[in-house]
Order: structure tokens, then sequence, then C-alpha cells
């Protein structure tokens, strides 16, 4: 198969393109950074280099291809989130209809069944709508659950103040997943035969309580006695905006932890879970000390 990967080489994108190129597909991946070609190419992938608010250039990359995986590349620069997301979404939109290409499989989050009080995951609801609506696609919303790399932001929290904590208890069951498990879930959803229309997959690696998630880090940065505590929303915040995050971002992650916190994040998920992946919250905790010893 002729597949193109988004993304450039993320953590995501990159294992994705590997894995796709290991099976023997002829793999093309879009990054808007030239000095990345030369690590795409060792990869055994083609390099398509320009950016996806370009329609005619997805349009050019698209053209003659079997599926693509369709990711939003962050843009903390952009000053409003959800039309960001809108825009690019248009873009690959008008890419797909004008290349005729069939199987999408488009990278979006859990909570994205949802219109409203998701916060930062609103703009990826968008795109899915977006996508939707266009005739005569196999279209599979991969919806993965809470990164663990998000959990890299708590290292700041745990060396000023010794607690890991946003605004929701220390009970609040929360399912995770790394970037390797999407990329699985990805290659496979990109390889398998789909029936025309719209799809939806879950990607989570694990499941655990908040509490759990301060036990497994302490232990493995040598503070076994970290706790989980819960924070009120201007707290949360704040910390935010003190490590200069603009005021509307930090809105939306405030909105995103209550939405954990009070389940309608998660209510589609609970009702369509997915086998679980390979990467545990111990295994991640490796990860994580890692990034905790090298942090200043």
């Amino acid at each position: 198969m002729k597949i193109v990967v988004t993304g450039s080489l993320g953590n995501i994108s990159k294992p994705l393109a590997t894995e796709l190129v290991q099976q023997g597909h002829a793999v093309t991946v879009i990054s808007s950074k030239p000095e990345k070609k030369p690590e795409i190419e060792v990869l055994g992938a083609n390099a398509a280099i320009g950016s996806v608010d370009d329609a005619a250039f997805l349009t050019s990359t698209l053209t003659g291809a079997d599926a693509a995986y369709l990711m939003m590349p962050p843009s903390f620069a952009e000053p409003d989130s959800r039309a960001y997301h809108q825009r690019i979404g248009q873009r690959y939109a008008e890419a797909i209809q004008q290349s005729g290409i069939q199987r999408v499989v488009q990278l979006s989050s859990w909570g994205a069944h949802r219109s409203a009080g998701t916060g930062g995951i609103l703009g990826t609801h968008d795109v899915e709508e977006i996508l939707a609506k266009l005739p005569g696609i196999a279209l599979t919303h991969l919806r993965p659950t809470s990164f663990y790399y998000n959990m890299f932001s708590f290292i700041g929290m745990i060396k000023a103040q010794g607690v890991i904590g946003v605004n929701y208890d220390g009970n609040t069951r929360v399912a995770f997943v790394h970037s390797l498990d999407i990329a699985n879930a990805a290659a496979a959803e990109l390889t398998a035969p789909t029936a025309l229309g719209r799809h939806v997959r879950y990607a989570a690696s694990d499941e655990r309580t908040a509490n759990e998630v301060a036990q497994v880090l302490g232990a493995a940065i040598g503070r076994p006695g970290l706790r989980w505590v819960s924070l009120t929303n201007e707290q949360i915040q704040e910390n935010l905006l003190r490590h200069g995050l603009p005021a509307a971002r930090a809105s939306e992650i405030v909105d995103i932890y209550t939405s954990i916190g009070n389940g309608t994040l998660g209510e589609d998920y609970e009702q369509h879970k997915p086998g679980l992946g390979r990467v545990k919250l111990e295994d991640f905790a490796r990860e994580f000390a890692a990034a905790y010893a090298a942090a200043v």
C-alpha cells in the first residue's frame, strides 16, 4: 500500500512510519521542516516537505495514495486553538476530495464526541465533524485517551512542592495511553480492509486512579511518599500562566481536567472500551524518572 503519514517524526508518527515501512508499505511522511528529510529517508520512507496549511500541497501528496494518517500539528502560536483546528480540518477535507483518496485515519481524542465542555478538545471535535461530511471515504476517528507524556508537566510541581495535583481528586480513574500503542492502533487501521463510512476506535494502554499514578511515579523517582492533591481551577490556571501558557490555552486545559473529573470526557470511551495496549504505567514510569532526573 501507498500510505501518507502526517506529523513528521513526532512521538506517534515516527514509530507509525517505521512500523509501516517494516510491513513493506510505501510510506510518505509529511514534514514542514526540510532538515527532517534525511532522517525520514533513513527510516525507508519518502519525505514530502510542506505545510498541512497548504491544500494544494496536501492534494498533490495524497494523490495516488491508498491511505492517509492525518493529525493536527500543535501550534501554540495560534491565538485561537479552535479556529486553527477548523482551518486545518478544512484543508484536509479539501485535499481528500481533490485527491480522491478513500481511506483516512484521523488522530482525534477521547471526548471528541462532545460539542461543549471539553476545552481544548473542542477543536478536535470540529475536525471530526468536518471530515465526517465527506462522501465516499472510509474514515476512522482514532481517539486516544490521556497521553502519558502529559505527566511530564508535573515535574516542576513535584520538584517545587513535592506533590502532583490538578482539579480532580485522587480516586478519579483515568485511562492513559502511550504513543507506541497509538502508533500500533493507527497502523492496524490504515492497513485493514474498512467499509466506507464513519468509524471510531479508541486507544488506551492502562487505567489507573490518580492516587496510583502518584504512587507509581513517586516510587520511580525515589519519592515513595509522593501524594496526589486536588487543586482548584484557579490554582491550575495560575500555575499554567506562571509557566508561560497563554490565558486562553490555560483555560482550555483547566476545562479538560474538569471534564476528566466529572466523567464527561470518558463517557463514550466507557461504552466502547478497546483492548488495552502493551505500555503500562510502570513502563512509562521509567521514562518519567529519566525526564525527572534530567530536569533542572
